[in-house]
């Protein structure tokens, strides 16, 4: 089996921290997750600034170097920690703003009039610093709330580079014939008069003056600025505060335009488009990232993750969402083809333990730890269900049977399982059994059976048609953490807490293989952790498993930043993917910085920034996902749950890092099928001149190249498509329906690949029954890529239709008055009716025309 996983999107977490930024056609935003930037806009030179200092790099170009970022100069002057910086239009100049109170302009190049300069003026830490349009005049904001605007002697083009260190014989030479001038000029000045501004600029550097201070904090009722954006052409500044308030302020006189509440959180960065009328904000607090059009006073985008770490995923039976359930209690369904949640559930009090959608895929059943298992209706986006157990107790899992009328949740408290009927929500049988807490659930596709994992290292086996008795019950080794099933039900794999992956016959109740994944798993070091990371692996496991949509292979992830993809009947790793490389998470780093150590121990047991906002405390021990008596902790990477999309294109995470999604890249890989040295791309097309479609076909289909496939499936005829489609065998069926399925996606053809496709299943779709468990996957793929057409096109047709049917109805009603009213107004009706279909698109015939196009 052959294939390539790639990184391909990352849901769940639109906003966690640093600045936002738009693209330079300010119809894209971007917002920075963990240590993933999806677009880059290099210019010749960038500055980068670290602790008090900025360096500045030249940017690579398009050829690929070694060593490509090249660091041209260090500047130094901020005593503290530097909070921005901003360039000059003509990138001549850049100013960095620190939290020392001072505000620091430099030079890109060696000026021989201006090196540095610093401004002073405020009382707090300098939040935002922006240059004016074409000018070297600046603003400084600070984070109390004050305004400084600087004006500068010098225009950009006054400044003058200094001369190369050889020529300092024409320098002295230079120096002296200007000295002579300019005393041959003083003595002219002193007759004719004083010496111009023009003249002074040449001999003197670049002064500041500050020109104006503004408050604004003038009512007292505006708590810490706290982010700050200005666009150079409109001259519009965009402030926003502690306490979820945003200002928008015309510079340079400071009049107020608009002010607004968007959060109760405090708003962490702001960026305005190229066109000044969009505004980005982002939240850290909640995980927010909305964009505002300030003119019309609406939401362009308002989305938000979850602000804690997410827990549980389950894919859809079509692949199209994702139902995500958090430590928040929120939980949240996302598309998988635009990225963006749709519906947030608020209705548990507690943290989310696990999320399953119903065969139908039009109901969501969750868990949680506030006692309820729930049941959500994506049709009206309400809660109808909600399951309780005659005793308080905390759920850690849940699982709904094929049809969609059994529910199932285990207890962590009570070692028990609770089973209801999703028709009348009434409590069925309690299964008791268990010595330990319930770590997962999971019914068989194909049969009745509910197979139960445990921390008392058992599997049991419950029969549903047999008043729920244990039909088997699977001894472990070690602590059960994970359960589940082969898609056709024929195999259970079980991982316990050893770092094995068990692989058992769940009819004859036999053990079938087995893995070792310790060695696999590569756990980190924690910073405070007092043993190596080889032994603390003895303690780490895999805690999530999924199978792939075919069965062949099986993915596992857990205490680790690796996800391990393992081939069932070889029993091998295939291969590994690290889902992180953010070194602000914990367990990142095999070795601990031996910068951090010092003869007194490990810096970071040493909470130094405790009192500002940024500062990490120390946890409590044995705390895992944070302390949450603390404001602020640093999270472990950690895999918490694992899904293979039913079109078996992709698999989903949920991370520390958020919601990662892997999917399969065909694009690098040639993966002939039954190649032979007679099947050439020549020969294909020679085929198609020829109009032998049927070998052109199984001939691209051999060679299994996207474009040749597409070349010869579009040379066929429409009137010969039935036929081309009786003649191919039934094995390259499936071949070509997966062609399809892909090309749904990118193709404007949309109207003959359906007749491909409904060609195909009217004529082989009684044989492809018998094969119904192999094909699901690409049946499920192909009704996701259909499925989405549908949604797009049904909403334009709907809203075509009512804009006939309400032009229908007018032209009635106007009809009616007409037969009623005198001959004489006439006229008045034809124009008043004219002006109705004129709203609608147009005039008569012409807009009706134009609304059926």
């Amino acid at each position: 089996m052959k294939f390539a996983y790639r990184f391909s999107n990352l849901l769940g977490t639109v906003y966690r921290r640093g600045n936002l930024n738009f693209t330079c056609d300010g119809n894209a935003v971007i917002s920075p997750v963990g240590n993933r930037v999806t677009v880059f806009d290099l210019k010749k030179k960038f500055v980068v600034t670290k602790g008090n200092i900025a360096q500045m790099y030249h940017a690579p170009g398009k050829k690929r170097e070694f060593n490509a970022f090249v660091l041209d100069k260090t500047y130094f002057g901020p005593y503290d920690e530097t909070t921005c910086i901003d360039w000059t239009d003509d990138s001549r100049c850049f100013v960095v703003g620190s939290k020392d109170m001072s505000t620091w302009v430099f030079g890109a190049e060696r000026w021989d009039n201006l090196i540095y300069y610093a401004l002073g003026g405020h009382k707090d830490a300098i939040v935002a610093c922006f240059f004016e349009s074409n000018s070297l005049d600046l603003y400084s904001l600070s984070q109390d709330g004050v305004l400084c605007v600087w004006q500068c002697d010098t225009p950009p083009e006054g400044l003058r580079l200094k001369p190369p260190a050889g020529w300092k014989a024409d320098l002295l030479q230079r120096e002296e014939e200007e000295e002579e001038e300019e005393q041959e000029g003083d003595r002219e000045t002193t007759i004719r008069g004083k010496a111009t501004p023009a003249e002074e600029e040449k001999t003197g550097k670049v002064k500041y003056s500050r020109l104006a201070k503004y408050f604004f904090n003038k009512e007292g009722d505006f708590t810490n600025l706290t982010a700050a954006a200005f666009h150079k052409k409109s001259h519009l500044l965009v402030t926003g505060f502690a306490s979820g308030i945003f200002h928008l302020h015309e510079l340079p006189e400071f009049n107020l335009i608009h002010s607004l509440s968007i959060s109760d959180q405090s708003i962490t960065s702001v960026a305005i488009n190229s066109s000044g009328d969009w505004i980005a904000f982002g939240c850290s607090g909640l995980g927010q990232l909305l964009v505002w059009e300030w003119q019309s006073e609406s939401y362009v985008l308002k989305q938000q993750g979850h602000f804690n770490s997410m827990v549980t995923l389950a894919y859809s039976p079509d692949g199209q969402y994702i139902v995500t359930g958090g430590d928040d209690g929120k939980v949240k369904v996302w598309n998988t083809l635009s990225g963006f949640c749709f519906v947030t559930f608020t209705e548990h009090s507690s943290g989310v333990t696990g999320v399953t959608f119903t065969a139908t895929g039009y109901v969501v059943v969750t868990s949680s730890m506030d006692g309820t298992v729930r049941a959500f209706d994506l049709h009206r986006y309400r809660n109808f269900r909600t399951f309780t157990s005659p005793r308080p107790t905390q759920f850690s899992c849940v699982a709904v049977d094929a049809s969609g009328e059994i529910v199932s949740a285990g207890a962590q408290d009570s070692f028990e399982i609770f089973v209801w009927s999703m028709q009348t929500g009434r409590l069925l049988d309690v299964l008791s059994g268990h010595e330990g807490p319930i770590s997962g659930l999971c019914f068989n596709p194909m049969k009745s059976i509910l197979a139960s994992a445990s921390w008392d290292k058992t599997v049991r086996l419950w029969d549903m048609f047999d008043s729920w008795r244990t039909k088997e019950t699977l001894a472990l080794t070690s602590d059960a953490l994970a359960v589940t099933f082969r898609p056709d039900g024929a195999e259970l794999a079980v991982a316990t807490l050893n770092s094995q992956i068990t692989f058992w016959d769940p009819e004859n109740a036999v053990q079938t293989g087995s893995i070792e994944g310790r060695h696999d798993l590569k756990t980190g070091r924690k910073e405070l952790d007092k043993i190596t990371a080889k032994h603390a692996a003895k303690g780490k496991a895999f805690t999530t498993l999924c199978y792939s949509a075919d069965g062949q292979s099986i993915l596992a992830g857990g205490m680790s930043k690796f996800v391990c993809i393992y081939h069932v009947r070889e029993q091998i790793l295939m291969k590994r993917f690290e889902i992180s490389c953010n070194l602000s998470l914990d367990a990142m780093e095999e070795f601990l910085n031996r910068r951090k150590m010092t003869e007194f121990g490990n810096l970071a047991l040493i909470d130094q920034d405790a009192g500002q906002e940024d500062g990490v405390a120390i946890p409590l021990p044995g705390v895992r996902k944070g302390d949450m008596s603390s404001r602020h902790f640093k999270p472990e990477i950690r895999v918490t749950s694992l899904r293979f999309a039913p079109t078996g294109r992709c698999w989903a995470a949920t991370t520390t890092e958020g919601l990662l999604i892997y999917s399969l890249d065909t694009r690098v890989l040639f993966d002939p099928f039954e190649l032979d040295t007679s099947v050439t791309p020549g020969r294909v097309r020679e085929a198609l001149r020829q109009q032998d479609f049927t070998r052109a076909i199984l001939m691209a289909l051999r060679l299994n190249e996207s474009k040749l496939v597409q070349e010869a499936l579009e040379a066929v005829p429409r009137g010969e498509i039935e036929v081309v489609t009786s003649s191919l065998p039934e094995l390259y069926v499936e071949k070509v329906l997966e062609f399809l399925a892909s090309s749904f996606e990118v193709s404007r053809h949309l109207e003959f690949y359906l007749l491909w496709t409904h060609k195909l299943l009217m004529l082989h779709g009684q044989k492809l029954k018998s094969r119904a468990g192999t094909l699901l996957p690409v049946i499920q793929f192909l009704q996701k890529s259909i499925q989405r057409h549908l949604d797009d096109l049904s909403k334009l047709c709907s809203w075509n239709r009512y804009n006939m049917q309400y032009a229908l109805a007018v032209s009635k009603q106007r009809g009616t008055k007409r037969s009623l009213e005198p001959l004489g107004s006439e006229e008045e009706e034809e124009a008043s009716e004219d002006d109705s279909l004129h709203l609608l698109g147009g005039g008569g015939r012409d807009s009706e025309e134009g609304m059926l196009a």
